[in-house]
C-alpha cells in the first residue's frame, strides 16, 4: 500500500495483498497508541476477508492494552451511532461498494464522526514505524494490562431502535417495498427494521456468502431492483450498498431516484415542514447541473463541496445545515446522524411517501431536468500524478472553452481506487461524449496504464 494509506474513507486495498493481516495488526496497534482510548468498538460487513482482518485489527488494539467490543456484522452507520451513544471510538472493516476482493478499515471518533485528518496522519506515522522496524517493536503491555476482546450480540438492536426513532412513532403499515440488500451488511437488519414498522417487505440479494457482496446488485446496480419492483408490483424499491451507507430508489415504473433526486425531494419536504436549516442543501461538485437549477427555481440555496462525504459533513457542520449528500446516494441528515445512512434514508423516504399520499413516481415527476452527464473511470499507474500532468489540464481548458457556459468538466483522482474520474456535463450529449473520450485518452497517455 505504501505511504499515504488513508484515502477519502479510511484505509482500503485488495484484501491479503495490499491490506494484509500483518498490516491490519499493525494498524490496530498504531490506532490504539494514537487514540489512547480504553475501549474500541469494531464491526464488519459480509466480505470473506472480513473476519480475518477484523481479528487482526482487534488483536492489534488489544496488544496495546485496549478493550475491544466485537459487534459483528453491522452497517457502517451503525458503528457511527454506537460510537456516539457509547462514547467510544469505532472501526468497521468494509470496502463499502467495492468488489468483494477489496476491503478496508474505516474509523469513527467517540462523537461518531470521521477521524480528523491530523489523527489519520498520526496513525500513519505510527503504522509506518511499526511496519518498518518489525524486529524492534516498541514495548507493549503484559499481564493484566493486555487488552480484552468480547462480543456484543445486541449492538444491532441498539442501532435499530436509533433509526426507528427518527419516524417519531409514525409507521409504514401495508406499504409494499422491495429491498435490495447487496448481499451486504443490511441483509438481516434492513428487512427486519422495515417489517417492524408494518411494511410488507420483499428482500432480494439478502444471502451473503462472503463473495457476492455488491455482485450485480445493490445501489451500484439498480437495474436489479428496478426489475424486481415491476415484477412484484411493489410501491417502490430501495437498494443499499455493501455497508449500507448509501441508498438509491426506484418507483413502481422502474424509474431511478438517485442521490440528486432524493436530496431534492427531501429538501422540499423539509422546507415545507419548516425543518430545512438555513434553507440550504449541501452537495458535491458531482451533483448534476439540473439539481442546482431545480433548487434555484424553488428558492433553495445549494452549498457545493469537493467530492467525498468528509467534505459534505464539514460543510454541514460549518453552516449548521441539516441536509447534504452525494449523487451516489450517500445522504446525511445531520440532525439525526453523524454520517450517511442508507437504512435511515430509506425509512425517511418511505415516511415521506406515506405522508404525501401520491407515491414516489408522482413526487419525483419533473423534479429535476437533468443535464447530460458522462462519467468515465480511467485506470492509471499513479492517480496522484494528475496534478503534475500539464498536458491533461491544457486539454481540460480547451474542452471547457468549447463547451461554453452550459457545460463543465470535473477531473479528479479517486480516493478509493487507482483511477482518474473524468466527468463532463453538457446540454449537448454528443459534445459531452466526445469531450470525455478526448480527455480520457490524454489521461491514459500522460499518466500511463496500471502495470505499465
Amino acid at each position: 500500500m505504501g505511504r499515504g494509506r488513508f484515502g477519502t474513507d479510511g484505509v482500503r486495498g485488495v484484501a491479503n495483498v495490499d491490506l494484509t493481516a500483518e498490516v491490519a495488526l499493525a494498524l490496530g496497534r498504531a490506532t490504539a497508541r494514537v487514540m489512547d482510548a480504553p475501549a474500541f468498538l469494531v464491526g464488519r460487513d459480509t466480505r470473506l476477508s472480513g473476519p480475518m482482518l477484523q481479528d487482526a485489527f482487534s488483536a492489534g488494539l488489544a496488544t496495546e492494552g485496549s478493550a475491544v467490543v466485537d459487534v459483528g456484522v453491522l452497517p457502517t452507520p451503525a458503528l457511527a451511532l454506537l460510537a456516539r451513544s457509547r462514547r467510544r471510538p469505532a472501526a468497521v472493516v468494509s470496502a463499502s461498494h467495492n468488489p468483494f476482493a477489496d476491503n478496508g478499515i474505516k474509523f469513527f471518533s467517540a462523537l461518531g464522526a470521521k477521524f480528523p485528518v491530523e489523527t489519520e496522519h498520526a496513525i500513519e506515522r505510527q503504522l509506518d514505524a511499526l511496519l518498518d522496524a518489525p524486529d524492534h517493536p516498541p514495548a507493549r503491555p503484559d499481564g493484566a494490562a493486555v487488552g480484552s476482546i468480547t462480543a456484543d450480540e445486541r449492538a444491532g438492536d441498539e442501532y435499530c431502535r436509533g433509526v426507528v426513532r427518527a419516524l417519531k412513532g409514525r409507521r409504514l403499515d401495508g406499504m409494499h417495498i422491495v429491498l435490495d440488500c447487496a448481499n451486504g451488511a443490511a441483509s438481516a437488519l434492513g428487512p427486519a427494521i422495515f417489517r417492524s414498522l408494518g411494511a410488507r417487505v420483499e428482500a432480494i440479494f439478502d444471502a451473503p456468502d462472503g463473495t457476492n457482496i455488491n455482485d450485480g446488485c445493490g445501489s451500484t446496480h439498480p437495474e436489479a431492483i428496478a426489475r424486481a419492483v415491476v415484477q412484484r408490483g411493489a410501491a417502490f424499491g430501495l437498494a443499499f450498498d455493501g455497508d449500507a451507507d448509501r441508498l438509491v430508489a426506484v418507483d413502481h415504473r422502474d424509474q431511478l431516484a438517485d442521490g440528486d433526486t432524493l436530496l431534492a425531494l427531501f429538501a422540499l419536504d423539509l422546507r415545507a415542514r419548516g425543518e430545512l436549516a438555513g434553507n440550504s442543501v449541501v452537495v458535491t461538485v458531482m451533483s448534476n447541473l439540473g439539481f442546482r437549477l431545480a433548487m434555484e427555481q424553488r428558492g433553495i440555496a445549494v452549498v457545493e463541496t469537493p467530492v467525498g462525504d468528509r467534505a459534505v459533513l464539514e460543510a454541514l457542520e460549518a453552516g449548521d445545515y441539516h441536509l447534504g449528500g452525494e449523487q451516489s446516494g450517500h445522504i446525511v441528515f445531520r440532525n439525526l446522524s453523524t454520517t450517511g445512512d442508507g437504512i435511515l434514508t430509506g425509512l425517511l423516504l418511505a415516511d415521506l411517501v406515506v405522508r404525501s399520499g401520491v407515491g414516489l413516481a408522482v413526487s419525483t415527476a419533473g423534479l429535476i431536468e437533468r443535464v447530460p452527464q458522462i462519467l468515465r473511470n480511467v485506470a492509471v499507474a499513479d492517480p496522484a500524478s494528475l496534478d503534475r500532468a500539464p498536458g491533461v489540464w491544457e486539454t481540460v481548458k480547451e474542452v471547457e472553452a468549447g463547451l461554453g457556459p452550459t457545460g463543465r468538466v470535473l477531473l479528479r483522482p479517486s480516493g478509493t481506487e487507482p483511477v482518474i474520474r473524468v466527468m463532463v456535463e453538457s446540454r449537448d450529449h454528443e459534445a459531452a461524449e466526445a469531450a470525455v473520450e478526448r480527455i480520457a485518452s490524454v489521461v491514459e497517455t500522460s499518466l500511463g496504464a496500471p502495470g505499465g
